[in-house]
């Protein structure tokens, strides 16, 4: 992964439904109201976007069960059990219902890192868990990071994945007093990438993984040693 700092073109919220779609019944936008009329209001936002949700849940169900050929409007539907209709309301294609599936992947992938790194254990373990971390998302994720190359919209949610990916491994080196450069986190990131493809492809055994990990943190230790008798010179 290259890291290029780009915002994701999708900002947490409720994004407007598509256009030109007739809108199931009891999701269309509110009326001024007061009192009951407000409530129901409310009510119906409430329901419209449990019904968006379990659509993209669909969806990402779908990107890592099957890939991204089995993302279709109809297998969507079927998937959330809901109406054909609700997924050409919220998403005017599969194009857009593609990309904030990928978007949805990649924010959980960046929790579940985060949760990963900030827990106990050496670091070594740490990164080593990240690559054998849940097969069928990672499938997901790459087959979509890869398919980003021919697709500007997905590849700044690539570039998103990335550099969250960067700043999360900053802070695992820097709470394990790792010493460490910009260009250090785009190696050992390059290197956990690399890794994450040959496990989730090839299902390599984690010790592999593990070995290779040691190896990069131990050059980043003896880099410092290195650079401090250096300067002491």
């Amino acid at each position: 992964m290259t890291s290029h700092p780009q915002p994701s073109p999708f900002q947490a919220g409720t994004p407007q439904p598509g256009h030109g779609h007739s809108v199931p019944a009891g999701e269309g936008p509110d009326e001024p109201a007061t009192g009951a009329r407000h409530a129901s209001g409310k009510a119906t936002q409430k329901r419209a976007q449990a019904r968006r949700d379990a659509l993209l849940d669909a969806a990402v169900a779908l990107l890592e069960d099957g890939g991204f050929p089995a993302v279709t409007h109809r297998a969507v539907a079927h998937q959330a059990g809901v109406p054909l209709a609700a997924t050409t309301y919220y998403f005017d294609s599969r194009d857009q219902l593609v990309a904030h599936a990928f978007t949805r992947l990649v924010e959980r992938e960046l929790a579940a890192t985060g949760a990963i790194l900030d827990g106990p254990g050496s670091l070594v373990d740490r990164l080593t868990a990240l690559v054998g971390q849940d097969r069928a998302r990672q499938l997901g994720l790459w087959e979509l990071y890869v398919h980003a190359g021919r697709d500007p919209v997905l590849q700044a949610i690539a570039r998103t994945w990335t550099d969250g990916c960067d700043a999360a491994l900053a802070t695992a080196l820097r709470r394990d007093r790792y010493p460490h450069t910009p260009a250090d986190v785009r190696f050992l990131a390059t290197l956990l990438s690399g890794l994450w493809i040959e496990t989730t492809v090839e299902a390599r055994p984690g010790t592999a993984a593990h070995d290779t990990l040691t190896r990069a943190l131990n050059t980043l230790r003896a880099a410092k040693d290195v650079s401090g008798r250096l300067r002491a010179r």
